[in-house]
């Protein structure tokens, strides 16, 4: 008589493999302790409830199941990087992005004058028409050629490739976030909360992050104030002290995207699956709203190819701790 058939908790071989290979990742990550702590907040890690069930979630993104996860203590940039900072990377390292290599990347079009919009605009994303190719387009010109970052020094950096926000982070002795590090770090000590600041988007009627208001993609009301980027510190800092962490622009993670393999990997200082063409990149921006992209929650993620770069893409650094 055969044997019966294994429960469905117990793994398969593939499982088994697929769960070692990430637990040997996850030993063997590479180690960033030789940046300086300066506005840095430390965080003591720990255990804490990753991922959400929420129907207000996206399914296909794999924003589920909730798990417990486990990170170790590290140090979090209190802000992301903003203009001022990158500058100075540049400046010392003489660095060129990927966007100025290129020659162009991509601008909302609600950025764009409608004269700068008829000279200026070479394609569209097919998908999503308001992403403009514009040549001239990087870092310091941030809405085309013409444009510049002056008086812009406390706003997040944009048009920022993920092997150009991973070349900073070197620079700089730290590196970029797990996934799961920086979910916990944008909780704040909140638990399943929708935000980093609780489950209403506004609450009493008080703007709490940069995001979109009106009808996407044609008219931004800003009733919170900014219609595209905000100074890193425009908003209230969450539990841990961590300022931005939602909306304004989206924040590159160490970890490749995938919508699944969570399920199966580690839940010991997890860091994604070991190759991919993405990677995840989490946060939301100014241009998420709840009728086409409520990812400013803070369980939701998203992901984009490690050479692109948005005017709504930015990052911040982790270090270990000792």
């Amino acid at each position: 008589m055969p044997d019966p058939p294994l429960p469905c908790c117990v793994p398969s071989n593939e499982r088994a493999v697929l769960w070692e290979g990430s637990l040997r990742e996850s030993t063997a990550r590479g180690r960033a302790i030789t940046g300086s702590t300066e506005n840095m907040q430390p965080l003591d890690g720990g255990t804490f409830l990753m991922g959400t069930d929420t129907t207000q979630g996206f399914p296909a993104d794999g924003e589920g199941p909730v798990r417990k996860v486990i990170v170790d203590p590290f140090y979090m940039d209190i802000y992301p990087v903003t203009n001022r900072s990158f500058a100075e990377f540049v400046k010392a390292t003489n660095y060129v992005t990927e966007a100025e290599r290129f020659g162009w990347s991509f601008v909302f079009k609600g950025h764009l004058p409608v004269e700068e919009y008829q000279r200026l605009v070479e394609d569209t994303v097919a998908a999503a028409p308001w992403w403009c190719k514009i040549s001239g387009t990087d870092w310091r010109h941030p809405f085309g050629p013409d444009s510049s970052i002056h008086d812009r020094d406390d706003h997040p950096v944009v048009h920022i490739s993920w092997n150009d926000a991973a070349a900073f982070a070197k620079f700089a002795g730290k590196r970029l976030p797990t996934e799961a590090e920086w979910e916990y770090a944008a909780r704040g000590g909140l638990e399943q909360k929708l935000h980093p600041w609780g489950d209403e988007l506004t609450p009493e009627g008080r703007h709490m992050c940069n995001v979109w208001q009106g009808n996407f993609p044609d008219l931004d009301t800003a009733e919170d104030g900014f219609s595209g980027t905000s100074p890193v510190d425009a908003f209230p800092a969450n539990g841990y002290g961590l300022f931005s962490v939602t909306g304004n622009v989206w924040e590159w993670c160490a970890d490749w995207f995938h919508p699944g393999f969570h399920t199966i990997a580690t839940r010991l200082n997890p860091q994604g699956p070991p190759r991919g063409t993405s990677r995840v990149i989490k946060g939301g921006s100014y241009l998420c709203h709840r009728s086409y992209c409520n990812r400013y929650r803070v369980a939701a993620r998203s992901s984009n190819t490690p050479d692109s770069t948005t005017t709504n893409m930015g990052f911040r650094c982790v270090r270990d701790r000792g």
